[in-house]
């Protein structure tokens, strides 16, 4: 029963027994696993304060899978796994705590991925580095904390292949700029294609909407507040349509 070391972020916790917890991790090379902390809760536990939602850690498991899958190149992970050693690389939810708006959108961060990230063990790197890059953000201050999470949820769509067209017809691809929204057609959509129940929204919003997704911070932090939420709308509609429930986090998020 091998050990196995890996870059994780604590995405949720949850407890189990009187001492222990199972612990939601999205792994930098092994994807999203669970494991189990093993006296955790304990007020001596060595390193359970670590093991909190938002961190960063460094940390090494104990598989309950034998074999390793030949086809992937590390453990398969059929169960939860034990957590041996962990240590701190960068404690976002400590830096976080204090700062409400930024700690919501950190939780729906968290969620977001969990969601996104469908299989256990599935290598998800890209999906891990945007993670740890929306977090950095929030614990920096970099922009307002509504921007950074919505830039990490229209990125996050572009890698699961849910991008939504912003320029040209999400449904004949005619070039834009079109009018129109409508999230079952995928984006976008011209005067010919527009379907029953189509939005209009500001054309401020689509335009915040593509420079989040290319990283033209320039133009998004100068947005006036009411683009701002309006994208925020769709694109949080955008996601959980494609999810078919909801990201219970996000009415809590702060805009």
């Amino acid at each position: 029963m091998p050990l196995y070391r890996d870059e994780a972020v604590v995405l949720r916790v949850h407890k189990l027994g009187e001492a222990d917890r199972i612990v939601t991790l999205l792994t930098k090379r092994h994807g999203r696993i669970r494991a189990v902390g093993k006296g955790v809760r304990r007020t001596m536990s060595r390193y359970g304060a670590r093991l909190e939602p938002g961190s960063q850690i460094d940390v090494q498991l104990h598989t309950r899978t034998a074999e390793p899958d030949a086809a992937r190149g590390h453990p398969r992970h059929n169960g939860l796994d034990l957590v041996t050693q962990v240590e701190t690389v960068d404690n976002f939810g400590a830096r976080l705590s204090t700062d409400y708006p930024a700690w919501t959108a950190a939780v729906a961060i968290c969620e977001t991925a969990e969601r996104l990230t469908a299989e256990e063990g599935e290598p998800a790197l890209r999906q891990y580095l945007l993670v740890v890059g929306a977090l950095r953000a929030l614990a920096n201050r970099d922009h307002d904390p509504s921007l950074i999470l919505d830039a990490f949820l229209i990125r996050s769509m572009s890698l699961a292949g849910w991008e939504p067209a912003l320029a040209d017809c999400a449904v004949c691809s005619a070039a834009g700029p079109h009018a129109a929204f409508h999230i079952a057609a995928g984006g976008a959509v011209c005067a010919n294609c527009r379907p029953s129940g189509a939005v209009r929204p500001q054309p401020g919003s689509l335009n915040l909407m593509s420079s989040l997704l290319n990283g033209d911070w320039a133009f998004a932090d100068g947005t006036a507040a009411p683009i701002a939420r309006e994208a925020s709308g769709l694109i949080a509609a955008h996601l959980q349509w494609h999810l078919e429930r909801g990201i219970r986090s996000l009415p809590l998020v702060d805009r």
